[in-house]
């Protein structure tokens, strides 16, 4: 990508530092109070590192040393380097989801970076939902950026056995529950199942947005699978940080990465990396924030013509860990090269074609060539019918066969206190044929679609032997999660979508290949459902919460605001120095 080199009086930190005026004074006498001098900062680039760091956000906790690399490597460049933090989203302890909270952490990387003197930034993500939203912030600022990854903790570990983080929770919890593991074994499982910084190892959320980044051009080639407590990580962000200065000289802007082009690569990819169901939303909402015309039709016109390459849990047998060491996305991505739009640009200054120039794989049966796939087509799928007229998603790859085509009688739970109340009684009215139905789990009922969707198996049939049935809502699930989960009804039950109306004993049809889901119930019936149904009360009255219930648009929609639509940067600049 050829652009002209900006002059320093063009930068934008400029407008704070180079004035000989009353404002520009204040802005210098102050930056040399923390014992900067003035040819440290006046003339080079200002590069913000945003940083979602903080000390309950347990996949980050190796943060605060990546920003010393990351600010080594802009200094080296000629940069000027400064922290930004900015709200954490932390998945293992933030409730009730962080999925409320992106669209917040959106909002404030685009003002961070607004209201500061930057010239460009270092994005600092990884746990699930960090990335999409440092991603929609960065892109409604539209100032140049690099994202550095966190990446993925090493392998679990337990007798023996390697342990993928998520998808052997609920594996083992469900053995648990059917009385197949004791207490002293469940302990010794969590004190063996995540064992250093950085995300989940499995191809959970946070691997596949990580990867999803990489492929739409954000961030340095092969940067997405380096395990967070490996050498080359650091160097990865050293490396970022004087990619950043270049980026700011060139202003080279996300959206000039992140084009049509740009967002089909990566839905190729998450196909074929068996990729979190998050990964639409998300892709939907930055999407939306790039000005880029994407809907769920998108997501299906490539699924079906990419096969599963990634080996990787909970679809496959491997972790990240061996992912990266087989040649990481690189190397799947070159299996790929027939199927992506190569002349797409990535921040490295490179097409992505010459990014994949001597990716090799090193471990053929963790990345799978086009002719010897892990199964013949990945990533999600998108269904519809009278249940889901907007859409919803299913996850085929991680789904027993035989669900794949199935009818039967709906079990019903009003919201998630009903579900843990009910679930596990033995007077509950169910079968391993039954339907289970989650309502008022979305956008607005949830608030915030919590990962509520892998709905736990009731546990007489666990005692059964019954490991996955077809389970529906309006929430979502880990991207570590498997089952026969259908996800993200739209329009949801909150607000008076079809999912509201099901009721106890209704025959409901899912057919993944046919694309779809279906409530046997006739039209007139449904009718008057629909006249007696009244919204739940909302949940928040006050607040953030209250805002987000008033203005989140619908899961087909990115589940994002509908006041931050408009293109990226059309928010005006400050205007008082």
């Amino acid at each position: 990508m050829s652009k002209r080199r900006l002059a320093p009086e063009e930068l934008r930190s400029h407008r704070w530092f180079g004035p000989d005026d009353l404002r520009s004074f204040g802005h210098r006498s102050r930056t040399k109070q923390m014992g900067y001098a003035t040819e440290e900062f006046r003339g080079r680039p200002v590069i913000g590192i945003v940083n979602t760091w903080n000390d309950l956000n347990t996949c980050h906790t190796h943060f605060p040393e990546r920003v010393k690399d990351i600010k080594r490597g802009i200094t080296e460049a000629g940069g000027f380097a400064v922290e930004l933090p900015v709200m954490s989203l932390g998945e293992q302890m933030m409730k009730p989801t962080t999925m409320l909270y992106r669209n917040f952490l959106a909002m404030e990387v685009e003002e961070v970076l607004r209201a500061h003197p930057v010239d460009g930034a270092v994005l600092m993500g990884g746990c699930d939902k960090t990335t999409p939203a440092i991603l929609m912030g960065a892109l409604s600022m539209n100032l140049p950026s690099i994202y550095v990854p966190a990446g993925p903790m090493l392998r679990g570990n337990w007798r023996g056995e390697v342990l993928g983080s998520g998808s052997d929770v609920w594996k083992y919890w469900a053995d648990r529950q059917a009385g197949d593991i004791n207490d002293n074994t469940w302990f010794e499982l969590e004190d063996g199942i995540a064992r250093s910084a950085g995300t989940c190892m499995t191809m959970g959320t946070a691997a596949t947005m990580m990867s999803l980044t990489e492929a739409l051009g954000m961030s340095l080639p092969g940067a997405s699978a380096i395990p967070a407590v490996d050498a080359n990580h650091q160097r990865m962000a050293s490396a970022s940080g004087r990619r950043a200065v270049d980026l700011a000289w060139e202003q080279v802007r996300p959206t000039d990465i992140m084009i049509q082009a740009a967002f089909r690569n990566a839905i190729t990819v998450n196909m074929a990396i068996g990729g979190s169901t998050n990964a639409i939303v998300h892709l939907l909402a930055i999407a939306r924030r790039a000005g880029v015309e994407l809907t769920l039709d998108s997501f299906d016109d490539v699924a079906g013509d990419i096969p599963l390459l990634a080996n990787l849990r909970p679809s496959g047998g491997y972790l990240m860990e061996d992912f990266y060491y087989a040649g990481g996305l690189r190397a799947l991505m070159a299996q790929l090269r027939s199927r992506l739009a190569l002349d797409a640009m990535t921040v490295s200054g490179r097409t992505m074609g010459e990014t994949l120039e001597g990716a090799e794989v090193y471990n053929p049966d963790v990345i799978r060539g086009l002719d010897n796939p892990v199964k013949e087509s990945g990533g999600a799928a998108v269904l519809r019918g009278n249940l889901a007229p907007d859409g919803a998603v299913i996850k085929p790859t991680a789904v027993e066969d035989r669900l794949l085509k199935h009818r039967g009688p709906a079990v019903v739970f009003k919201d998630y206190p009903d579900l843990k109340a009910r679930l596990d009684r033995e007077d509950l009215d169910v079968t391993a044929d039954s339907v289970l139905v989650l309502q008022n789990a979305g956008p607005v009922g949830g608030p915030g679609m919590p990962e509520w969707g892998m709905l736990p198996i009731p546990k007489k049939l666990l005692q059964q032997g019954v490991r996955d049935m077809v389970r529906i809502s309006d929430a979502r699930m880990s991207g570590t999660s498997y089952g026969a989960c259908i996800l993200h009804v739209a329009p949801e039950a909150a607000v008076g979508g079809t999912l509201a109306l099901v009721q106890d004993g209704d025959q409901i049809e899912l057919d993944v290949a046919g694309r779809r889901l279906e409530l046997l119930v006739d039209e007139a019936e449904l009718a008057r459902r629909r006249e007696a149904w009244t919204p739940p009360a909302p949940k928040y009255d006050r607040g953030y919460a209250a805002l987000y219930m008033r203005h989140v648009n619908q899961a087909d929609q990115g589940a994002d605001f509908d006041f931050l639509a408009g293109a990226p940067g059309s928010t005006r600049e400050p205007e008082i120095f």
